[in-house]
């Protein structure tokens, strides 16, 4: 089954000025991330504003991502929603139109014990096939619910197709955790931009990264010479995408995603009531900011 590796770009979702899903722009944004050298795409997630969308529109979302990859990376589809059967809806879907696995965050809101955890992966898993793989999306700050290493175990016995774990907190220790999982058999990709380098180093298959969408470029320069070996490259790749991810506040507003790829070219398009576009002045404030690091690439 194909995992997620190295830089895996969490895209965000272009709506027009009449909030609809602007297919144009998003397939703009998904060449544009292709020809920058992204390993992997991940639409409909937390960036992508899964939960103010339609059932539909996700599927529009995923369908238009998949075709215009063509296969040239993996593409993963979140199908996280919240309820389970549109949960399983998306992930059925997913399967459907050619991606190549999905993510399937936490149930939300509410509080899940163990075995409520189990069963709710066990039922989205026993709704694909046991050879398209599922990667389990742990980000507890805003879904509510976390997962421990020890239940993980379990999900993993009782889901063959469950293969890897998306963690978006910053807790390295839990990181070490998740690895030893299924007696080391298990992806685990890195939500934390900030710390791409470290988790490769600890192990981790990547990062799955907001803020590769708008910069992809030094995010693909940390991975490359990683895998090359060069240590102290990586390290200095690693501090100018780290000045990105603090100048962009870590993707805890994705207008600037947004504004920032229309600056490189690429329709960024508005965000979703209740989430609102960047004001005219923080939209200038933006553009002096980031000017440096694009004329740089």
């Amino acid at each position: 089954m194909k995992k997620l590796y190295g830089v895996i770009t969490a895209m965000t979702t272009p709506f027009t000025v009449e909030d609809c899903v602007d297919v144009s722009a998003l397939e703009q944004q998904t060449e544009f991330l292709i020809e920058k050298g992204v390993d992997c795409l991940y639409p409909t997630g937390t960036t992508g504003e899964m939960y103010l969308m339609s059932p539909e529109e996700r599927e529009l979302v995923a369908e238009t991502v998949v075709k215009k990859a063509a296969g040239r990376v993996t593409v993963f589809i979140h199908a996280g929603a919240m309820t389970l059967e549109e949960t399983i809806r998306l992930a059925q879907h997913a399967h459907k139109i050619g991606a190549d696995g999905v993510g399937v965050v936490t149930p939300s809101y509410f509080t899940v014990d163990d075995r409520a955890m189990v069963q709710y992966y066990k039922d989205v898993c026993s709704a694909l096939p046991q050879d398209f793989p599922v990667y389990v999306y742990v980000i507890p700050q805003l879904a509510h619910n976390d997962i421990s290493p020890e239940t993980m175990n379990e999900i993993c016995k009782a889901c063959p197709n469950v293969i890897g774990v998306k963690y978006s907190y910053a807790d390295m220790g839990r990181v070490l955790q998740y690895l030893r999982v299924n007696d080391g058999n298990f992806s685990v990709v890195f939500g934390a931009d900030s710390m791409f380098l470290p988790a490769l180093v600890a192990g981790c298959d990547g990062t799955v990264s907001g803020c590769s969408g708008p910069f992809p470029e030094y995010f693909v320069e940390v991975y490359r010479q990683f895998k090359a070996g060069n240590m102290e490259a990586a390290k200095k790749a690693q501090d100018t995408a780290n000045d990105l991810v603090w100048l962009m506040k870590a993707g805890a507003d994705m207008s600037i995603f947004k504004n920032i790829l229309t600056f490189r070219g690429i329709p960024g398009g508005h965000m979703r009531k209740p989430l609102l576009d960047l004001s005219q002045e923080d939209v200038r404030t933006l553009y002096e900011a980031v000017q440096p690091y694009i004329k740089n690439l």
